[in-house]
């Protein structure tokens, strides 16, 4: 829910004060009653907003990956006129950070206009990971690294990363990957000066299933839909609600089969055959040959009694050359072994 003249301004009807002398002057409706009153909040993908009877259109979601170089402050707008990310990203949506990098600190950043994406990435409640490379001054000893695995207090509350792990030896120092999922300002930097190996360069390079990796320094792209559904089912979010884009073709985003439950049947390859009703799955690769039924006698050959198909007895071996051990894989009218 959005304050009326904050949607009329980010759906560019106006600016925020000349929308806001469109509501007191009765021009805008919400459901098809008249709002004359300051601060009413609405949902604009589920009310219909009006201005002098003309629908409000509904903004189009974006979802955005930067590269942020050091030097740019994350927010919308400096009162110093310092240099921010949206001089770097500039689109017709009025998309904002999801969290915050500081000023010297360089990485990934996302930026969208999906309220409810926002709020979880940003909320400690979803412990969303994400993963950065340090560069700390000095080398530190496995028993510091121990303690930070361990947590370490900061203002009074204790931070324990999910991993922190040695990446190289550079002439600098030393370069970790560190992944946590809290977001508190300053975090990483205040987690190493309190073991005593302050951070020479800061760089975020995930969050959650996103990856920086592809994106020049200081330049940004969408994300595909299929990094769409991925990051939405991270923190909780249906991917096909509000509109939200679906996946790309071919990429699965069902969560049952995460889960370890049965795929669901469909249509066969091109080039492939239907299997006829009751047959036996062709085994994967790697699986051990020899299960039931599974010989070349019980499925090819004819067993006791002429029937076609029937078992031998058992301790019966068969003394045809090489019997038992002929790969049938490809015959007609049996599943590759």
């Amino acid at each position: 829910m959005e304050r009326l003249q904050r949607v009329l301004a980010a759906h560019g009807v106006a600016s925020r004060r000349k929308a806001e002398e469109l509501i007191t002057a009765g021009r805008v409706t919400v459901d098809g009653q008249v709002v004359r009153e300051l601060g009413v909040r609405v949902d604009p993908e589920r009310q219909e907003i009006r201005v002098d009877g003309k629908r409000l259109r509904p903004e189009r979601r974006r979802y955005i990956m930067l590269n942020k170089p050091p030097g740019y402050i994350t927010t919308v707008s400096d009162e110093r006129g310092r240099r921010t990310v949206m001089d770097l990203v500039q689109v017709p949506e009025r998309v904002v950070p999801a969290g915050r990098l500081d000023r010297p600190t360089a990485g990934l950043l996302l930026l969208t206009n999906d309220g409810d994406l926002l709020f979880r990435i940003t909320h400690p409640r979803y412990e969303l990971e994400k993963e950065y490379e340090v560069l700390v001054d000095g080398h530190p000893p496995p028993e510091v690294l121990d303690q930070l695995r361990r947590g370490v207090t900061v203002d009074g509350e204790r931070v324990v990363p999910d991993q922190v792990r040695p990446l190289r030896i550079e002439e600098a120092g030393t370069v970790l990957r560190i992944v946590i999922h809290e977001g508190r300002n300053r975090i990483v930097r205040r987690m190493m000066d309190r073991v005593g190996y302050p951070v020479l360069k800061l760089t975020r390079t995930r969050i959650g299933p996103i990856h920086v990796r592809g994106v020049p320094l200081g330049a940004w792209r969408d994300l595909t839909p299929g990094e769409v559904t991925q990051l939405l089912e991270a923190v909780g979010l249906d991917p096909a609600s509000a509109g939200r884009p679906l996946p790309e073709p071919g990429r699965r985003s069902d969560p049952g089969e995460r889960r370890g439950e049965p795929r669901r049947s469909g249509p066969t390859r091109r080039g492939e055959r239907p299997a006829p009703s009751g047959a036996r799955p062709p085994a994967r690769r790697g699986e051990r040959r020899g299960g039931p039924g599974t010989g070349p006698r019980e499925r090819f050959g004819r067993g006791r009694g002429g029937e076609r198909g029937a078992r031998r007895p058992p301790g019966r071996r068969d003394r045809r050359p090489g019997g038992g051990r002929q790969d049938h894989r490809g015959e007609r009218g049996g599943p590759p072994a």
